[in-house]
């Protein structure tokens, strides 16, 4: 067999181009324009190094990637053999957003939001920030340095509570917010927060127990909540935190388990507690026997300063809960929980029932990004440019009639009232490729609404706001573009 050289660079996905990764590629060249057709036998391992120059080691790599590409097979004191190609598909499979439902909900929001390629994703109301504001060269290079340093270490399980460099690093972080925490005894690290609440409701409540939550909240929850048979109540959030009044009636009336809790910028609203409603939540679960879980999502937009109930409380009955995937890389899919030190080990057994432990290899990337001391700089950049788009997003809103009672002050998201049905609103504009989450999401009972949490990421999506134009009803006539 002759191997004649590639015409171009393309196919690298054979390998880099090392002596192996070249070799590789002129042999798949061959067999793409069926120089090489199937079930040809390739050049013995000894042969093919003598007429390339190449060591055996060399030939054995380009074997073995062509045998991961699906392009050779190997037979057992035979050799190598070109396969035969797949029969393409009738039409290319493209990721496509899913068709739009006659109601919009929880589902299909997700997987609008998770389409595999991002240039088929809708512009809108998705809940993750653009990959061209965060920076993928740090994570990247944390990833390059992990690979160098940790070796044998990243074929292990790793501890049932996590990487434990990053859990001291996650304890120093937490005492300069005033939350004092032992890294050994309190921490348990998580694949991200929605697995960490998934802990702690697993752990601490049972099928008809019941919880309650913020009305608006994080739908994500209602849905796990409604998984394990427990009742789920709303409670009203205000722009200063949960309606304490309504707090204390539906606790009393029915004594719940827990109630989870956004303390600094609330995922829809964007608002976070005073230190009034703070103090008034805590007295509310010490006086009818509640926990607390304290949802710190989305924190690191907040310019600094906030309370948190955790502070307060010093985690007797308030459960802290965080992670590093918004900022960094969603898929870093690295939390963690805060909690008492019998509860935090109640919690571990809980992980390594459902999940062993947790992947190391991410919490080593975000140890090092943190260590490597990039990351504060890296979100105060963020941040100020979720800051600047949210202010445009905010004008923008006022400029086609939308109304808000009181706008965030952080955060990337606005909840605001559209004046229609939203959910009718929401399908509409996924017909036209926009991407909008309805406030019947957002309420525990599904309940009709006129609110839309909007994400300040589309601020300068041109072709979304002459979506939004033509669609809401109350935009004047001036601004519904073309």
């Amino acid at each position: 067999m002759t191997v004649s050289p590639p015409a171009s660079r393309s196919g690298e996905d054979l390998g880099e181009l090392t002596l192996a990764g070249r070799l590789a590629q002129r042999i798949g060249r061959q067999i793409e324009s069926q120089a090489l057709r199937p079930g040809t036998r390739l050049a013995s391992i000894r042969d093919l190094a003598r007429s390339a120059g190449v060591s055996r080691f060399t030939v054995v790599q380009a074997y073995d990637r062509l045998v991961a590409a699906g392009l050779v097979g190997s037979r057992r004191g035979s050799g190598f053999f070109v396969l035969p190609r797949p029969r393409p598909a009738l039409s290319p499979e493209r990721p496509r957003t899913p068709a739009v439902p006659s109601r919009i909900d929880v589902s299909w929001l997700l997987r609008s939001m998770f389409v595999a390629d991002a240039s088929t994703a809708m512009p809108g109301s998705a809940g993750l920030l653009p990959p061209e504001w965060l920076d993928a060269e740090m994570v990247a290079s944390a990833v390059r340095a992990v690979g160098r340093s940790a070796r044998s270490s990243l074929v292990g399980y790793g501890h049932p509570q996590g990487f434990a460099p990053l859990r001291q690093q996650i304890a120093a972080r937490l005492q300069a917010e005033g939350i004092t925490v032992h890294p050994e005894r309190q921490i348990v690290t998580t694949a991200g927060v929605t697995q960490a609440i998934d802990l702690v409701v697993r752990h601490c409540v049972a099928p008809g127990d019941t919880v309650l939550v913020e009305d608006p909240g994080w739908f994500v929850v209602f849905g796990r909540l409604a998984a394990f048979g427990v009742r789920v109540v709303g409670v009203p959030r205000t722009a200063a935190g949960p309606d304490i009044e309504a707090l204390e009636r539906l606790a009393q009336l029915h004594r719940p388990r827990l109630f989870i809790v956004n303390s600094v910028v609330h995922n829809p609203t964007g608002h976070t507690l005073t230190a009034g409603a703070a103090y008034a939540v805590l007295r509310a679960a010490e006086r009818y026997d509640f926990l607390v879980i304290e949802d710190d999502t989305y924190s690191e937009l907040h310019p600094g300063g906030a309370i948190r109930l955790a502070a307060l409380d010093g985690l007797a009955r308030v459960i802290h809960v965080g992670g590093f995937s918004k900022m960094l890389a969603a898929s870093l899919r690295v939390g963690y929980i805060a909690a008492a030190p019998e509860l935090a080990l109640g919690l571990a057994d809980v992980k390594m029932l459902t999940g062993l432990t947790s992947p190391e290899l991410g919490e080593r990337v975000v140890h090092r990004v943190l260590a490597d001391g990039q990351y504060r700089r890296h979100v105060e950049r963020v941040r100020q440019r979720v800051d600047e788009a949210r202010e445009r997003c905010l004008q923008r809103l006022a400029s086609l009639g939308v109304r808000m009672e009181t706008a965030p002050q952080a955060g990337m998201f606005v909840w605001a009232d559209c004046g229609c049905d939203s959910e009718a609103l929401a399908r509409e504009a996924a017909a036209q490729g926009m991407l909008l989450a309805p406030g019947i999401l957002f309420n525990p009972e599904q309940k009709p609404s006129s609110m839309m949490r909007f994400s300040v990421v589309s601020a300068d999506d041109e072709s979304a706001w002459r979506t939004l134009a033509r669609l809401l009803p109350g935009a004047p006539p001036s601004v519904k573009f073309a």
